[in-house]
């Protein structure tokens, strides 16, 4: 959104993108770094194979009954009789590699892995119950690798106090679930987690859920892998004070990313939903998301509060996102692609945020509150079906990063560059935003698909809104709204467009029809807010061809789609305005 003088409509300013006769898709589009395109196409099989891997063997969770050592945990560790298990107080280690299955109450105890075999050590969970007053009620100190089964039907259960007691210096263990190892977890089991001393589940390697439900309340974070985050399947609730899911090794470019490929979340954060160091990578699941009390709560920035989140990026394959965050719902500090799922979100702040690339290849994507809806440098959509609400931006083009409502509000990127580009070839998208529909602070390329802007009610924002050109070559483009900075696309652009403005504010609701010589209807938008102009791309015009544009009347029968009807019986109303296509770009009075 950019502040600007009004100009009366007598003076009408309607930009002329490109130099006449020029090539214009292909000299803008030419001048895009390839490198920033294949940014919007990657899928999460092309980053997994670049990662380092995980310490994930499918013998880990393979072993023979007869190979298992049964313990029954209890306050009196007296009676344990094993050369791999060590006791000392209200403290059970366990010393050797093996198959250790618990069973059992501990009322104030703990449990501790400390060997230093290279073999791993599996652990059964098999219906236990640990408190511990001074620590945590299980921790992995030492050992090559770490294996929790939590056995078909047992719930078991975690706890700690609200302080640790530690010997000189140490700061360790900081989890009610601790591992300085790699970890998996697996099993049809339940683990039930009450941390009240810091996180939930800690790996300060890498940590595997193959399976499992998990019941988390944590003062912290609910589940943690420094390295990475691997979840292939399981039921996660979490109610966390600081984030859901986390990896935050800061220090290796193959480290710190998040990989979920199944399972059911439903997370509740006062911090940060799921959060990646790196890459956050994600092939399905059925996620519920709340993040700082939800999109009715002040977003602060001091905090962060981002449902997905990733510094380098983010790729979503597929999966069904329900999300309701104080911050922007989803966050990449870099570049985000969205290849398919369905996402619901309500955001106190943007709804898609990248600080480079965005690209949308398919997928439903609802944004029913935003500041800004979908924002970053470089925007590209080939295919899927985009619906956005947005107190600022619909669709944002700028540089810099995060644009929040908070940091910016006069808008976030008021910068014109080359460099910043929308480019639409496809999929379905209808914008209703009280700032500027689509605003590139460079330029917009559309090729295909449809687009509808129910944009701006006050004259310093447009419909469409950019600095450097629009080029159109296909689809369907409707923009309705204020006229004060009326802008459509340029004359050089392959297909034909009309701007048609009004002497005064037409009523939202009121339909715009459009037809040819022949009286047939190509379409009727129903625009939800007041306008006083229209914008009006279609691959349907000719040149030298006479169009009639009706504003008014009534529509029967017909599908209403985002205020798109391509079907139903129009009656025309009082207005109605005939526009000869002489050059790309028509600007008409319509009365």
């Amino acid at each position: 959104m950019r502040k600007i003088l009004f100009l009366p409509l007598f003076v009408l300013s309607i930009t002329i993108s490109c130099i006449p006769g020029e090539d214009p898709v292909s000299s803008v589009a030419d001048e895009i770094d390839d490198e920033d395109i294949e940014n919007t196409t990657s899928s999460t099989d092309d980053v997994i194979t670049e990662n380092d891997g995980s310490h994930e063997l499918e013998s880990d969770y393979q072993w023979s009954e007869s190979d298992i050592i049964d313990i029954s945990i209890s306050n009196d560790l007296s009676s344990i009789n094993n050369s791999g298990i060590s006791i000392s107080a209200n403290t059970l280690t366990i010393t050797a590699s093996g198959i250790y299955r618990l069973t059992g109450t501990m009322a104030d105890g703990r449990v501790l892995i400390d060997t230093e075999s290279e073999d791993p050590v599996i652990v059964i969970f098999n219906g236990i119950d640990i408190y511990s007053s001074e620590n945590s009620p299980f921790s992995v100190m030492n050992a090559e690798k770490v294996i929790v089964n939590l056995a078909d039907g047992t719930t078991n259960t975690l706890a700690d106090s609200d302080s640790y007691v530690f010997d000189e210096d140490d700061d360790e263990p900081n989890a009610t679930l601790y591992s300085k190892s790699d970890l998996s977890i697996f099993g049809d089991g339940k683990l039930v987690i009450d941390a009240n001393y810091n996180d939930a589940i800690t790996s300060k390697d890498g940590l595997v859920i193959r399976s499992g439900t998990f019941d988390i309340t944590t003062v912290d974070d609910g589940i943690r892998g420094k390295d990475y985050l691997i979840i292939h399947d399981a039921v996660v609730i979490i109610e966390a004070d600081g984030d859901g899911l986390k990896s935050d090794n800061d220090e290796d470019s193959d480290r710190g990313y998040i990989s979920i490929e199944n399972g059911t979340f439903d997370i509740t954060a006062s911090g940060d939903g799921i959060t990646a160091e790196t890459d956050l990578l994600i092939t399905g699941g059925d996620f519920t998301l709340v993040t700082g009390g939800g999109s009715s709560n002040s977003y602060s920035s001091s905090t962060s509060m981002k449902a997905l989140k990733a510094t380098s990026q983010i790729i979503i394959d597929n999966g069904d996102f329900v999300i309701s965050s104080a911050d922007d719902a989803l966050h990449s500090n870099a570049n985000l692609v969205l290849n398919d799922g369905t996402f619901t979100i309500s955001s106190g702040d943007d709804g898609i945020h990248a600080d480079s690339t965005i690209g949308i290849n398919g997928g439903t994507i609802t944004i029913t509150k935003s500041y800004e809806g979908i924002e970053s440098r470089i925007i590209v959509i080939n295919d899927g079906y985009i619906t956005s609400v947005s107190s600022d931006d619909g669709l944002n083009v700028a540089g810099g990063n995060d644009g929040s409502a908070s940091n910016h509000p006069g808008g976030w990127g008021t910068v014109s560059s080359g460099d910043y580009y929308l480019i639409i070839n496809g999929g379905f998208i209808s914008v209703n935003a009280s700032g500027d529909g689509l605003d590139a602070n460079g330029s917009i390329i559309m090729t295909g698909g449809t687009v509808l802007v129910h944009g701006p009610t006050e004259r310093n924002n447009g419909a469409l809104d950019f600095d450097q050109s629009f080029e159109i070559s296909g689809g369907l483009l409707i923009a309705a709204g204020s006229s004060g900075m009326l802008q459509a696309p340029g004359n050089s652009s392959e297909q034909y467009s009309a701007a048609i403005y009004y002497n005064s504010t037409i009523s939202g609701g009121t339909l715009f029809n459009v037809q040819n010589a022949d009286g047939e209807t190509l379409f009727t938008f129903k625009p939800a807010k007041n306008y006083q102009a229209v914008v009006v791309s279609s691959p349907d015009f000719e040149g030298d061809k006479t169009y009639t544009f009706n504003t008014g009347g009534s529509i029967s029968g017909g599908t209403n789609d985002g205020g798109l009807y391509l079907d139903g019986d129009y009656t025309a109303g009082s207005k109605k305005k005939e526009v000869k296509f002489t050059s790309k770009v028509m600007a008409a009075n319509g009365g």
